[in-house]
């Protein structure tokens, strides 16, 4: 086999390959004599089959199998050979201009950029640091009774806290919303679902009262011509309800699948769960601060274009699937181009995690990997079949080995740079960054 390299950019490289036609015919007619011995086809006796009779039944297949197959180990080995480190995989092309006793083929693809030694000790960062204490497991257990509780009607005044129906048309502008009739909603008083001039407004009503209450439209109202516009709220009372919170007591725990151990061993599950929320959140946020951090220490002016087209495809599916699931399809992007500058920062970050774990020698710690896909069952009811699902899915196995690789080397950037530690509260760890 012969191989040449040619380097078209920074990143960019054309091989050609060149190889006896051999090598491929070889394997063919190897594959072929198997099939002869162990195909089954009607009129003809196992191991009898004629070797003609295979070739025009399967020679197209296996010649192509065989191809992919001799392309394939050819490229491993002339890129190990030449030090390569291709980014994605390659285009390659056949080049038919060979000899029928040669085979040719091109391969073209980018290269992962040499980022030279990552000095970690130049960075300065914050480790987030956090418990869950008891109050955290008492407001958890509060919002789980909330989920629980019961709506009964009263026969009074509507009160923070209190459900509210009702039936309404709004006015502005000249518009009437809807444009005939009314439409019918529900709230709680005081929960921010509304806006707070109507909100207000539906404060004090009963059963029965009707009211026209002078309102802003906010920026999102439903109907765009009333937003941020004055007018009214015209609405007819249908029901108030109160709720009426479930016991904190042994069946409360039962129904969250508590069999034995009561109210006590429902705090503790609810304390074990909140823990779990807790180190994933904290990996996940340091990690995402270790990485900004990184990215914005060691600038790269060559990334490799197709990692990133690749990352930006990537986010463009996600948010349409998103937006499916949502049933805004009508909302979602079309063209991945809206993405390029978050793939090339995540492109950014994967190449420098690569370099620093190619500079500490990090080897995939399979225990790690283990507990991670551990800790991913037990979020499941059938914690098994999700283990399964995983060591039988190699593009699942790989994603997640990934992730350990890049845990791993985010413990070293921490252990190496200078790392000041941070406690926040469970509460403020857990609120949305923006």
């Amino acid at each position: 086999m012969q191989v040449s390299v040619e380097q078209l950019g920074a990143l960019e490289r054309k091989m050609t390959v060149r190889m006896p036609a051999s090598r491929i015919e070889d394997r063919v007619k190897t594959r072929l004599r198997e099939l002869g011995q162990t195909v089954r086809i009607k009129g003809f006796r196992p191991g009898k089959v004629p070797a003609k009779v295979v070739e025009q039944r399967f020679g197209a297949q296996v010649r192509s199998e065989a191809l992919n197959d001799v392309v394939g180990a050819s490229f491993e080995q002339a890129v190990t050979e030449h030090k390569l480190r291709p980014a994605m995989m390659p285009s390659i092309a056949r080049d038919p201009s060979t000899t029928a006793d040669e085979f040719v083929y091109v391969a073209s693809f980018e290269v992962m950029p040499e980022l030279g030694p990552v000095d970690l000790n130049e960075v300065e960062l914050v480790h987030l640091e956090s418990e869950v204490l008891a109050e955290d497991v008492d407001r958890m257990i509060d919002t789980l009774r909330q989920q629980r509780r019961k709506w009964l009607p009263v026969d009074r005044a509507a009160a923070e806290g209190d459900m509210i129906v009702f039936e309404f048309f709004a006015e502005g502008e000249g518009i009437r919303t809807p444009a005939e009739g009314t439409d019918r909603a529900g709230t709680i008083i005081g929960s921010g679902a509304l806006f707070k001039s109507l909100d207000e407004g539906l404060t004090g009503l009963k059963a029965g009262d009707e009211k026209t209450i002078a309102v802003t439209f906010p920026a999102e109202f439903r109907e765009p011509a009333l937003a941020n516009k004055e007018g009214t709220f015209s609405v007819s009372v249908l029901r108030v309800q109160a709720s009426e919170m479930p016991a904190l007591d042994d069946a409360f725990a039962a129904s969250f699948g508590v069999a034995s151990g009561g109210v006590e061993q429902f705090r503790k599950d609810v304390r074990a769960n909140l823990e779990r929320e807790m180190h994933n959140t904290l990996i996940a946020r340091n990690k995402l601060h270790a990485v900004e951090r990184l990215v914005n220490k060691f600038p790269q002016s060559d990334l490799p274009k197709t990692m990133i087209a690749g990352e930006a495809n990537s986010l463009l599916r996600q948010a349409q699937e998103q937006a499916k699931r949502a049933g805004r399809e009508q909302d979602a992007p079309m063209d991945a181009e809206v993405f390029k500058d978050t793939a090339r920062a995540r492109v950014a970050a994967s190449v420098l995690l690569d370099a620093i774990a190619r500079q500490a020698e990090v080897k995939l710690d399979h225990a790690r990997v283990n507990e991670a896909l551990a800790t991913i069952a037990s979020t499941y009811e059938e914690p098994q079949q999700v283990i399964e699902m995983y060591t039988k899915d190699a593009q699942m196995m790989s994603g997640l080995r990934r992730r350990v690789v890049e845990d791993q080397v985010i413990d070293i950037v921490f252990a190496k740079a200078k790392s000041t530690p941070q406690k926040i509260t469970f509460r403020e760890l857990m609120q949305p960054t923006a």
